[in-house]
């Protein structure tokens, strides 16, 4: 397995987060592909003009973004990623922070690695992050 590539998915999405944490939607977009999906951790399917609305309005802001312990696997241009997440702000005036098994899947379209996918599963010590 090529870790140069590996290295690059990583550094990509590091990137993602940081942009989520500027709540920047323009830059928080520009990781995701147009048909971006999001399954979130209650089953719920958004897509990328949905979620960068929210970002956009204010209605969804985030303070914390964190991938941890990231495995990630190529195939070919596409690459699957799996992390420990901590995400944590507020949606709609309330505060969340949620640990997360983050699974995303990214495509190298136009030599860019963009994310395609993204799927999240609430792990059971939730409130470890807190500590």
């Amino acid at each position: 397995m090529d870790a140069s590539v590996q290295n690059e998915v990583m550094a990509v999405a590091t990137e993602w987060d940081r942009s989520m944490t500027e709540n920047d939607a323009d830059a928080i977009g520009r990781y995701m592909a147009d048909d971006w999906t999001i399954i979130g951790s209650d089953g719920s399917v958004g897509d990328k003009a949905t979620f960068l609305e929210l970002v956009r309005s204010g209605v969804l802001t985030h303070d914390v973004m964190t991938s941890e312990d990231m495995h990630v696997r190529i195939y070919g241009d596409t690459a699957v990623t799996v992390s420990r997440g901590v995400s944590g702000g507020t949606y709609r005036g309330q505060p969340f922070r949620e640990v997360e098994r983050v699974t995303c899947v990214f495509v190298r379209q136009e030599r860019r690695w963009r994310c395609v996918l993204t799927h999240l599963s609430r792990l059971a010590d939730s409130h470890a992050a807190e500590k």
